[in-house]
């Protein structure tokens, strides 16, 4: 099973920013014990690198993916640490070519036919849609999707556990992201979350 077919299988992508590394395993213990074994580590805080690198070696069965990653230096400190696929805010093709490279999925942000035709020429059979509330939602997603059949999306920003179903029963989408599944205070309520989430995929899904 490819990264896509897993993280589609799943259905929901959970982002986490990360202060302080010791958070990061534990974290992901609470999501994947929710039934979302998907953790996207954002590159927002000097943490990120580091917290990818603990949860790589310490919570076994987590698809291990890092989150706005804008550079390639990035995207390669990123694999080291044991990261397998790479989402970024907005379309960068040296970050793209680098994560191919190195054998990881990547996910582009893409909001424009413009962008998405660069990114299908890399090769790419799916794209993050972000943020998907200030272009259009899942009305914006179905007018690009006509254009380009055969596309996967992944809609971030404004995506949540009220219009979750509504966005997953459109085909083309392979999951949704979001960062409404983690409290890193409260590991508890990201595993009720998390385990929410994933029952409204079921019940799209099945």
């Amino acid at each position: 099973m490819s990264v896509l077919q897993e993280i589609a299988a799943v259905g929901v992508v959970p982002v986490i920013k990360l202060d302080d590394p010791a958070d990061a395993a534990p974290l992901a213990r609470a999501l994947k014990a929710g039934g979302v074994p998907v953790a996207e580590v954002t590159f927002r805080t000097s943490a990120a690198e580091e917290s990818i690198r603990r949860i790589a070696s310490e919570v076994e069965g987590v698809l291990l993916g890092a989150g706005t990653v804008l550079t390639a230096e990035q995207a390669e400190r990123a694999h080291r640490a044991g990261a397998r696929f790479i989402v970024s805010p907005g379309f960068d093709a040296d970050v793209v070519r680098t994560s191919l490279a190195l054998g990881m999925d990547v996910l582009p942000g893409c909001a424009t036919p413009t962008e998405i035709m660069a990114a299908i020429k890399l090769g790419l059979k799916a794209v993050k849609f972000f943020p998907a509330s200030v272009y259009g939602g899942l009305a914006g997603i179905k007018a690009l999707a006509a254009a380009f059949p055969g596309l996967g999306f992944v809609p971030t920003g404004g995506v949540g556990p009220k219009n979750l179903a509504e966005f997953l029963g459109f085909s083309p989408i392979l999951a949704c992201g979001g960062s409404w599944m983690v409290n890193t205070k409260d590991l508890d309520e990201t595993t009720r979350l998390s385990a929410e989430a994933r029952d409204i995929v079921r019940s799209v899904r099945g």
